[in-house]
């Protein structure tokens, strides 16, 4: 979602820290197509844009505006790997293709992310009617190449920095505690990638993650910038692609961590270095 001003009560500072000394990255979760389904590999390069292939493609409709999971929520069932320079596609009733990007700098369209406006390379026509026929409507992929910049927003960063496809920052950290404590509260628990986080953190307290201002995981430091608000698409089964009826867990979150800004859950965070992180790394509170 786009950067806001809101925040919640955090745990004391002591408190952070304690509960952060065995803390270890549990999960990474890579999101290849922006709103489609994660891959979640034992290890990612950390790069400064994000994990490396994170979001790098995108659905845009025929006016080049972002198309995502909160209008269309199939988009959690399209399966998105890794192919060279390109992508393998697949989803339910639909024959797999592979995507490429066109390479033409000629051929760069301009597309719209919130506020942001990216010089986007597009994708084959074969794959362009592959995903307009999914979903029903006229739409396209495009890609995010090393020459497609976009800032960040720089009242939380630094000159320079910059982000893929993603809603407004390089990565989304939530802590294990911080969904078990949600799950305690609903009927029915739910995964944590109804959040589409990036890097999942266990061996804290619940919502630990809120008072963090730097941490390092395995070599790697990263900024902890703000809280994430939340919007409908946490409402989005992503085994099936369809809301759920009561609006969990977006109802229940809003009766203990409404801001003035909304609902947050998870922080966002900007690395401050490259390399790989994997699963099992130890977690730092810096400050």
């Amino acid at each position: 979602m786009p950067p806001d001003r809101g925040a919640v009560d955090r745990p004391a500072a002591g408190a952070l820290k304690l509960a952060a000394m065995q803390a270890r990255l549990s999960a990474l979760h890579v999101y290849p197509v922006k709103s489609c389904a994660a891959l979640s590999p034992a290890t990612a390069m950390v790069e400064p844009r994000g994990l490396a292939g994170d979001r790098r493609w995108m659905i845009v409709d025929a006016q080049g505006g972002f198309v995502t999971g909160r209008q269309q929520p199939r988009l959690t069932l399209v399966q998105a790997q890794p192919d060279g320079a390109g992508l393998r596609l697949c989803a339910p009733g639909m024959p797999e293709v592979r995507v490429q990007a066109v390479t033409d700098p000629d051929r760069r369209a301009e597309v719209v992310v919130w506020r942001s406006r990216v010089a986007a390379l597009p994708a084959d026509d074969a794959a362009n009617d592959w995903i307009s026929r999914f979903l029903g409507l006229s739409c396209r992929l495009v890609h995010m190449d090393a020459q497609a910049a976009r800032p960040v927003d720089p009242q939380y960063a630094r000159p320079g920095d910059e982000v893929s496809f993603a809603d407004g920052f390089p990565l989304l950290l939530i802590s294990q505690a911080s969904l078990d404590g949600l799950n305690a509260r609903l009927a029915d628990p739910v995964p944590m990638l109804r959040f589409r986080p990036n890097l999942v953190v266990d061996g804290t307290v619940a919502h630990a993650e809120d008072g963090w201002k730097r941490i390092r995981v395995g070599s790697v430091d990263f900024d902890v910038v703000k809280p994430c608000t939340r919007c409908v698409f946490t409402t989005v089964d992503p085994a099936t692609g369809r809301f759920d009826a009561a609006g969990e867990p977006l109802r229940t979150l809003g009766s203990y961590r409404r801001t003035p800004a909304g609902v947050t859950f998870g922080m966002n965070v900007i690395a401050r270095g490259t390399g790989p992180v994997r699963v099992g790394d130890a977690v730092s509170v810096i400050a």
